[in-house]
């Protein structure tokens, strides 16, 4: 088996962007996803998450199945992404109930759509979730983008995107949607607000 594929030190320009906004091409990449709306502080969020989670560590563990996949290679699961918007651009971005999303999580390359088949079928016999029946296989490109770190709280992330925003403005760019891609780097359960890190991205285009 090749070395293992660590995300923050393989995919580094991707996952581990400076406390300083920059501009990077984000490729195609295979992810599963989940569709939803409302507060991500709510069950449905949880259980969500869960789902995504439990079916890539089915991914990761299936060397040790009798039926590996082919060109499997051992790696990191990656980290929870969200792609997030607005149910109503009437209401303020601060109404968590009006937040519109899609969360996911990146899978290896290795993964086919009958692998994941299979998968979603064996996490759902082992780890019965109504959420898995929502997650699809998907292949997502956010191209030209404007990215940065963010540390601190959540609430705190509209200070870094006006900071991208004045950055894209000096050096040409324009932000070409309202939607904006986090990557979450921390466990919020388990990490204090103050510490957490999460990579901030929205889609751009030369001016």
């Amino acid at each position: 088996m090749s070395k293992k594929i660590d995300y923050k030190k393989d995919y580094k320009h991707i996952y581990m962007p400076k406390t300083l906004p920059e501009i990077v091409e984000v490729p195609m990449m295979p992810f599963f996803a989940i569709d939803g709306s409302g507060d991500p502080n709510g069950e449905d969020f949880a259980k969500a998450t869960e789902a995504l989670y439990s079916l890539s560590y089915a991914v990761r563990m299936s060397y040790k199945s009798d039926d590996v996949p082919e060109g499997y290679y051992e790696y990191t699961v990656f980290p929870l992404e969200g792609v997030w918007d607005l149910l109503d651009r009437s209401k303020p971005a601060t109404d968590k109930s009006n937040l519109k999303y899609k969360i996911m999580i990146r899978q290896p390359d290795f993964l086919t759509e009958n692998g994941f088949e299979r998968f979603l079928e064996q996490t759902k016999r082992k780890k019965p979730n109504s959420f898995l029946e929502k997650v699809r296989f998907e292949h997502i490109a956010d191209g030209l983008s404007c990215q940065m770190m963010h540390r601190g709280s959540f609430d705190d992330e509209p200070e870094n995107f006006t900071r991208m925003e004045a950055f894209c403005a000096e050096h040409g760019f324009i932000r070409t949607s309202k939607i904006h891609r986090e990557i979450y780097l921390s466990d919020p359960r388990k990490t204090e607000a103050a510490k957490l890190k999460t990579v901030l991205r929205f889609p751009v285009q030369k001016g």
